[in-house]
């Protein structure tokens, strides 16, 4: 099975049936390194976003399948796992507690810890996040698009595109990252954008909860009703 083509976003934009869509630019093939980093590594990062699911939520098909790592490819070539996040929102009740805001907060308590692997001060973990790339499997709303870009992150790589979810049913608040990257440019600091990252593989996580038909993802089953998705029982 190929892979979805990593994609770099341009500034170039259209608007179809209401949705913000980019024009998106495919490399020329997924051998190619974008910041030195091939594309293996970034489908490698990105099943890890899927897998954050099952790790931090006990399910592998929470219906809010909002999953993200924080990785630094400056410590080497495969790169360095720092943190990872999932959406918080039922657990926490925080309304704002998505995916990435999780992720954010879980490095900076892990890049502060006093008693850490790191042990930076509050300055220094702020500085940090300039060499950081942040991997979610679905394109980040507006808040959270902002929130990567005050945070600095050396990149942004998404898989699911928003423009997708509204396709099969999900709320979202209609403005791409693309265009929070274009309204930025005032920042100290720039942060790579790359969109459509393994989609063959993260969309199913988004397919099924308002397509009763669709199957749920691995390791799930629907229920009874039909109406939601389970851990599969042995």
């Amino acid at each position: 099975m190929r892979f979805s083509h990593l994609l770099v976003v341009s500034t170039a934009y259209l608007r179809l049936e209401g949705v913000l869509a980019t024009t998106q630019l495919p490399l020329a093939d997924e051998t190619l390194m974008i910041n030195g980093v091939t594309f293996d590594t970034r489908v490698r990062w990105m099943r890890l976003a899927n897998q954050a699911l099952g790790e931090l939520s006990g399910s592998p098909c929470p219906f809010a399948a909002f999953g993200t790592v924080i990785v630094n490819h400056t410590a080497s070539d495969e790169g360095e796992l720092i943190c990872m996040g999932v959406n918080e929102n039922s657990k926490t009740g925080n309304p704002s507690s998505h995916g990435e805001i999780a992720a954010i907060t879980n490095c900076t308590n892990i890049l502060t810890d006093p008693n850490g692997k790191f042990r930076l001060t509050a300055t220094e973990a702020q500085a940090a996040f300039a060499d950081l790339s942040l991997y979610t499997n679905a394109e980040s709303c507006p808040m959270c698009a902002s929130a990567i870009r005050w945070s600095g992150f050396r990149e942004y790589i998404y898989g699911t595109s928003i423009a997708r979810l509204i396709e099969k049913g999900w709320g979202q608040i209609r403005v791409a990252s693309v265009d929070i990257f274009e309204a930025s440019f005032d920042l100290p600091y720039s942060s790579r954008l790359m969109a459509n990252v393994l989609t063959n593989e993260t969309d199913p996580y988004f397919l099924w909860q308002y397509d009763p038909s669709y199957p749920c993802p691995r390791g799930c089953s629907r229920t009874k009703s039909g109406k939601s998705c389970e851990t599969a029982s042995d």
